[in-house]
């Protein structure tokens, strides 16, 4: 082969690489939801699917895939067992810590493929309209002398739920009766019945009862108070409702909302659904999405997301042990 023959061949296979398209699904891609039906991780995965497809981010569609048995185990272990899959992505939350240290399962957050932090969810202490109890102190107060206890409704056992009402009798010397459902949307539901006193849900999983006045929201486990000032319900925004710790209450618990791959996925898949992720935060959708359900916007991946990750870990790990669930 002559020079200039050899000089058209090199030419050629640099523009081929060069127009190679990068990695992207073939098929469609499943989200993973460790958890029930209605609840904020089933919310959040449906706003994602759609604004995914509305706004042409990804060729293939997505589909929800709720795993929510054994309190969410069933998702993490199915995830790690699909290694190399790159057509599954969890939507993860703070049971990722907790869960396998409450159940003990054979699990670690390390054997999935990190790949975005898309939000934080906050925490809200609930109660019934029908109640008598306006505020955080007549609550407790009214908890604390009430036999038998109050019911204190939340999402799974030895979980977010049940830690955040572990640290409101720590600090108050009330006592719960703590039942778990399996979902947010049940412990809604229940709490409407006046089946439980109160729970502790996530904005989003009230947030429909509560604009139909059938909630009465009390503090926010935030150290600030929740930024968004349009009206939800006929009298109240989001940033009307103070903070546990303006009302006497110093508990304060945010959860990630995450997404990760299996184990043992190429650089070349991470960075799609990095890139993925990215855009779906610059949607009309998710800005509208984080304001509905009064979520922090936030965007982490690469060094940034392990780096939080670890610290979150050990911060989860050490709210545990305080709370008694689990040996130190």
């Amino acid at each position: 082969m002559n020079a200039f023959a050899k000089s058209a061949c090199a030419l050629a296979l640099m523009l081929a690489s060069a127009s190679a398209p990068a990695w992207e699904p073939t098929k469609p891609v499943e989200i993973v939801v460790a958890a029930g039906a209605g609840g904020a991780s089933d919310q959040m995965a449906r706003m994602m699917q759609a604004a995914i497809q509305k706004n042409n981010l990804m060729k293939q569609p997505m589909v929800v895939s709720l795993k929510g048995g054994a309190s969410g185990a069933e998702a993490l272990m199915y995830m790690k067992s699909s290694d190399g899959d790159p057509n599954k992505v969890l939507i993860a939350y703070s049971l990722i810590y907790m869960l396998p240290l409450a159940a003990k399962i054979p699990f670690n957050w390390r054997d999935l493929t990190p790949v975005s932090v898309i939000a934080m969810d906050q925490f809200v202490l609930w109660d019934n309209t029908t109640l008598p109890y306006k505020n955080v102190k007549e609550f407790i107060a009214a908890a604390k002398a009430a036999n038998p206890p109050f019911k204190m409704g939340g999402t799974g056992s030895k979980r977010e739920d049940q830690v955040v009402t572990a640290f409101i009798e720590k600090k108050t010397g009330a006592k719960f009766a703590y039942l778990p459902y399996k979902s947010g949307g049940e412990a809604a539901t229940q709490l409407v019945g006046n089946h439980t006193a109160s729970n502790v849900n996530n904005p989003s999983e009230n947030l429909e009862v509560w604009r139909a006045g059938q909630v009465r929201a009390l503090c926010v486990f935030d150290t600030e108070r929740i930024s968004y000032k349009a009206k939800v319900t006929d009298t109240q925004s989001w940033s009307d409702i103070p903070t546990c710790k303006e009302e006497g209450l110093d508990v304060q618990y945010l959860m990630l909302r995450a997404m990760f791959l299996p184990g043992k996925v190429s650089p070349e898949v991470t960075a799609f659904y990095a890139d993925l992720f990215k855009k779906l935060t610059q949607t009309p959708e998710y800005k509208d999405y984080m304001e509905k359900q009064a979520l922090k916007p936030v965007f982490l991946t690469g060094k940034d997301m392990v780096t939080f990750l670890e610290e979150e870990d050990a911060l989860n790990k050490n709210l545990m042990i305080e709370a008694g669930f689990v040996e130190k």
